[in-house]
């Protein structure tokens, strides 16, 4: 009886990747496009919760990396980011890619931020000012807990999280990415590769990140912020509301690229996904195509 091979599991275009290690932190593993052009602004890519930056922005790589060098990091506990033996704090993750930026002796960069990302550059800016050239946001929020629901929504989360812990199997990984990606979805080729990267996460720590952001509140300091700033706004997103996000563009003054899409438009909509983050990220460098 003739053995059956497993077919070769489809990998998007990826970035090159390198492990940079961070004197006091570890080792993180980094993708890191040089642009040829020396002049060329570097892009550092800050993922959303639960995922990482592979899995937030490969959509987008090529076409960033045409015209830019990129900085992609995976954050605390996601991907194949740190593993400390402490608490999460979005505070340290900023402290992390503020870090990598250094090793990697990148002066200055634009923040691109996606969802979690979102907060995480606004500490970036905050806590490291001189390596901000400009940010650019996205499906974010200024605040995560200003109204009952909200809280109770993610009381409820934290509550349940040692069940999704248990049940975070590779088959329910997989069914969820066929009800948001379904067959014949010019991404479907790459879901077992996704299932993959998915399961690199620590899940006691993607707990303790939501934990985190529903925390996190910016309208403190927000407005302060005094570098070119652009936000791609998911118009059809049921997890970060339109409206949440149009506060923070308004606090910090940023032009807005509107996106037609949910919150996993960067899956669902790779192609606009990748052509509002490049017309955003014009925008804040002066670098319009």
């Amino acid at each position: 009886m003739p053995l059956r091979i497993a077919s070769a599991l489809e990998i998007p275009p990826l970035l090159p990747g390198r492990v940079v290690h961070l004197p006091g932190r570890g080792e993180i593993f980094v993708r890191h496009h040089i642009h040829r052009d020396p002049e060329a602004p570097t892009l550092l890519l800050l993922h959303g919760w639960t995922a990482s930056s592979d899995l937030q922005f490969f959509t987008a790589y090529e076409e960033l990396a045409q015209d830019f060098s990129v900085i992609g990091v995976d954050h605390r506990g996601h991907g194949r980011g740190l593993r400390p033996n402490q608490p999460f704090s979005l505070e340290d993750c900023a402290d992390d890619a503020a870090d990598v930026v250094r090793a990697l002796g990148v002066g200055s960069v634009t923040t691109v931020g996606y969802s979690m990302g979102g907060p995480i550059s606004l500490l970036f800016w905050k806590r490291h000012p001189e390596l901000v050239d400009g940010m650019v946001l996205q499906a974010t929020a200024l605040e995560w807990n200003a109204t009952r629901s909200e809280r109770a929504r993610w009381r409820v989360g934290h509550v349940l999280g040692p069940v999704f812990r248990q049940v975070s199997t590779p088959r329910l990984i997989r069914f969820g990415l066929r009800k948001a990606i379904p067959r014949g979805h010019e991404l479907s080729r790459f879901i077992p590769w996704i299932v993959g990267e998915v399961r690199r996460n620590d899940q006691w720590m993607i707990s303790e990140a939501g934990r985190a952001i529903s925390r996190f509140d910016a309208r403190s300091f927000a407005r302060d912020i005094d570098v070119p700033t652009a936000f791609v706004l998911t118009t059809h997103d049921r997890l970060v509301p339109p409206h949440k996000q149009k506060a923070l563009a308004e606090a910090v003054r940023a032009e807005v690229v509107h996106l037609e899409g949910d919150h996993l438009a960067p899956m669902q909509m790779p192609r606009e996904f990748a052509a509002a983050t490049r017309r955003a990220v014009g925008v804040v460098t002066n670098r319009p195509r």
